[in-house]
């Protein structure tokens, strides 16, 4: 029986990590400076501002506020300040990912996939889920950006123009080696990058050789592209970068850019404390309350922000903090004994994530040396990997994730049947795939945006398919990177202060979904069977080659489908009030004064990518919006 994705995970990382452990316990981490605070009794009475959430985006904002010397800021993070080679590795990938440095949170069963449950993965320690993603460095195409925007007017700056500038901002590029870029037809454009942050999108020193193969094999498919560089903001087949530091070849995140190097008397950070509510006081966001346990004291600690407080917890736990605070759906809050300070029914829904599918067809006739498979299968091959490494960090361990994908349009993936797709998403009851007490702003935005992704149905620059190749001739994970089915996430109505929220993915409650997923499943064995790749003997072993018709291929869905890639978006939406808002296109929270949120949770609409660099460019956009209004 073949493993779901998150299972697969979890083994792929389990094996890479033992692999790599000769090599991380005799390795040396250095000790590093920082500046953070022991316990509550170090926390000063008031700040400027006051950010809840040490991850990708509030590290970001800490560092880009208190730049001047002056401002102040505290940030307030659940979890723990973790040094360990299982995350700055490389070569490991997603070793990182498990519930060490997670939240420990199951989604209800889901409905649609035969009642499954699944993890629901977001870093819980500094860096957050930066600090333990699949480093792929990888941004949306121009109309992932436009239609953030549009939503609002035609001259916002929500846009693919407004948001360059942040997204080169947020990255410090360094271009391949030379060789590697010549050996594998590398491509790249510096113009689409900048330099000068403390983030690095870096290159390994090694491909596997079989990967020019494959992506040459998508010449032969009519309407692909091949963008000269993943930033281009292009559909197509691509090199992209690793969220890695070329010169230490380790992880680079949020907390190496934006933390390990900051030692400033007017940005502190307190871990292990959990807050709890954010203070209101007529109609503004003035302080919070966290709590933090030391030894078997338990202790509640309030502090002021004296300019504003700044919710960057993530697309699971933003949605549950404001609701903790009395800012969300009246019926929700009252159903758990919680006032309602603004009755904002947005918060918490239009959640979304990217489903994954594992779909394996195998090369029969596909040879590369050194082969991946070598690293688990061939100890001299694993010795001599590990020697190489000693020696100059070069070689397969400095390489996690590969780093050329197919990420491409409807259009190019099923030109017979794209229109009818879109036309069926543009004329059905919208209303009916929400949930049956969904508020009418919600639904209202709901309708505006699957009417704009039907439009983006039919065009080739809103990628839906993602399929990274793997150089080892043969297929691996496929991912819908525009879902159309929207969740949940809503506190505990019985223990609203104590409990994780509960998660609803509400997977393929959308039936469209379904029709876009087989045609993915349709084009990659058209991909395997179609093109040059036909003469290495491809063989289909997930699903069965004879699971063909669409009531099998959903069945299989059924079965196999995750509803998650650990991208959780969406639930405090930037879209106007009148259509289930959140936040404005200032990020500040409908109702409220004083307060932004300022992560994932933003996104109205799934970006058709890995979501880390884009929360990235969100945080400094964010950061300028709020020195604007200082």
């Amino acid at each position: 029986m073949a493993l779901a994705p998150s299972v697969r995970f979890g083994v792929l990382a389990t094996l890479l990590l033992a692999v790599a452990e000769p090599f991380g316990q005799a390795h040396r981490w250095p000790e590093l400076h920082r500046r953070y605070l022991n316990g509550w009794g170090q926390v000063k009475l008031s700040y400027d501002y006051v950010i809840i959430g040490a991850g990708t985006a509030g590290l970001t904002l800490a560092d880009r506020l208190t730049a001047d010397g002056k401002t102040t800021a505290l940030v307030v993070e659940n979890g723990k300040l973790v040094d360990s080679p299982r995350i700055d590795q490389v070569y490991s990938g997603t070793a990182a990912i498990g519930p060490t440095w997670s939240y420990h949170i199951n989604s209800v069963p889901q409905v649609n996939l035969q009642n499954r449950t699944t993890a629901v993965l977001a870093g819980n320690l500094v860096g957050g889920s930066s600090a333990i993603n699949a480093m792929m460095t990888v941004r949306g195409t121009s109309e992932d950006y436009d239609r953030w925007g549009k939503f609002f007017s035609s001259n916002s700056t929500w846009s693919w123009e407004g948001l360059l500038p942040y997204l080169k901002k947020a990255l410090n590029f360094v271009p391949p080696e030379v060789t590697v870029a010549e050996a594998t037809n590398i491509t790249y454009d510096t113009s689409f990058w900048g330099n000068t942050s403390g983030v690095y999108a870096g290159w390994p020193s090694f491909q596997w050789p079989g990967l020019t193969t494959q992506i040459e094999a998508f010449q032969d498919i009519p309407g692909v592209e091949f963008p000269p560089d993943s930033g281009a903001g292009r559909a197509g087949v691509y090199w992209f970068p690793t969220f890695m530091d070329p010169n230490r070849v380790q992880r680079s995140y949020a907390r190496t850019g934006h933390y390990d190097e900051i030692n400033r008397t007017n940005h502190e950070v307190i871990t292990e404390s959990h807050v709890t509510k954010i203070l209101l006081e007529d109609g503004a966001a003035t302080g919070v309350v966290f709590r933090q346990t030391i030894g078997n004291v338990t202790q509640l600690t309030t502090v002021k922000a004296t300019r504003e407080v700044i919710v960057s917890a993530g697309a699971v736990h933003s949605p549950q903090l404001l609701q903790r605070s009395g800012i969300g759906p009246r019926k929700l809050l009252e159903a758990a004994g919680i006032n309602t300070t603004v009755d904002l029914p947005g918060v918490g829904q239009n959640f979304q994530d990217h489903p994954m599918m594992f779909m394996q067809i195998i090369l029969g006739n596909f040879t590369v040396h050194p082969s991946p498979t070598d690293m688990f299968g061939n100890r001299n091959f694993i010795e001599w990997a590990q020697e190489v490494w000693r020696v100059n960090k070069t070689g397969p361990y400095s390489m996690g994730i590969g780093n050329a994908a197919a990420w491409l349009g409807m259009p190019v993936i099923s030109p017979d049947r794209f229109e009818s797709i879109a036309t069926k998403l543009e004329t059905q009851d919208h209303a009916a795939q929400l949930p049956p007490d969904t508020d009418p702003t919600v639904i209202a935005g709901y309708s505006a945006q699957m009417k704009d992704m039907a439009a983006s149905i039919r065009s080739s620059n809103t990628a839906f398919y993602n399929h990274v190749l793997t150089g080892a001739g043969s297929s691996g994970t496929l991912v819908d990177l525009h879902p159309l089915s929207r969740g949940t996430v809503n506190i505990n109505t019985t223990d609203p202060f104590g409990a994780e929220p509960v998660v609803d993915y509400r997977a393929l409650s959308n039936g469209v979904d379904v029709d876009i997923l087989v045609e993915m499943l349709r084009f990659t064995r058209r991909y395997f069977f179609e093109t040059r790749l036909r003469e290495y003997a491809p063989r289909q072993v997930q699903p069965p080659d004879s699971v063909d018709a669409p009531a099998d291929l959903a069945g299989f869905l059924a079965r196999n489908l995750s509803p998650s890639e650990f991208h959780p978006a969406g639930t405090c939406a930037m879209l106007p009030r009148a259509l289930g808002g959140v936040v404005d296109e200032g990020l500040r929270v409908y109702g409220v004064r004083r307060l932004r949120v300022v992560d994932a949770s933003v996104m109205s609409v799934l970006p058709g990518a890995n979501t880390c660099q884009t929360v990235y460019a969100i945080a400094e956009k964010a950061a300028d919006l709020i020195r604007a209004d200082a």
